[in-house]
């Protein structure tokens, strides 16, 4: 079997649709008990106290609002490049303040969301989301 692997390349906005696909889903869902309940807020709020967020009742929802409405966003491929920022800084910040005194497996999930973000910031939506049909790819 002779397949020339650079032939899969055309498959590229395919796969780059199923990443925004599958992440966006995921911050959404990881974040729609703290959208639909203010006790689930209120527990994320003590958490960030807890690890010494500035403001914690601030940045609870401020997080949560980033999560959900990028994920959203990558779901579309609207504004790609702006939510891929958001996402990664997002989760630099978390990266830096929960994650850094953790073994590497304890990193692994927020600094693939910091990569995922840089990724989908440099490579934009792809032709499978909204930024591409405004001509923009995103």
């Amino acid at each position: 079997m002779n397949v020339k692997l650079a032939s899969f390349s055309r498959f590229s906005d395919l796969t780059l649709f199923g990443l925004r696909a599958l992440t966006g889903a995921f911050l959404v869902h990881e974040t729609w008990d703290n959208v639909s309940s203010a006790v689930r807020m209120a527990e994320f709020v003590k958490f960030l106290d807890q690890f010494g967020f500035p403001a914690p009742q601030l940045m609870a929802p401020l997080s949560v609002a980033i999560q959900f409405g990028c994920g959203i966003l990558l779901i579309l491929g609207l504004f790609t490049r702006v939510a891929g920022l958001l996402i990664a800084a997002n989760f630099v910040v978390a990266v830096a303040m929960v994650h850094w005194s953790e073994p590497f497996r304890g990193w692994w999930p927020a600094i693939v969301l910091v990569f995922l973000g840089l990724h989908f910031a440099a490579a934009g939506s792809g032709k499978f989301g909204i930024d591409a049909m405004w001509g923009k790819r995103g």
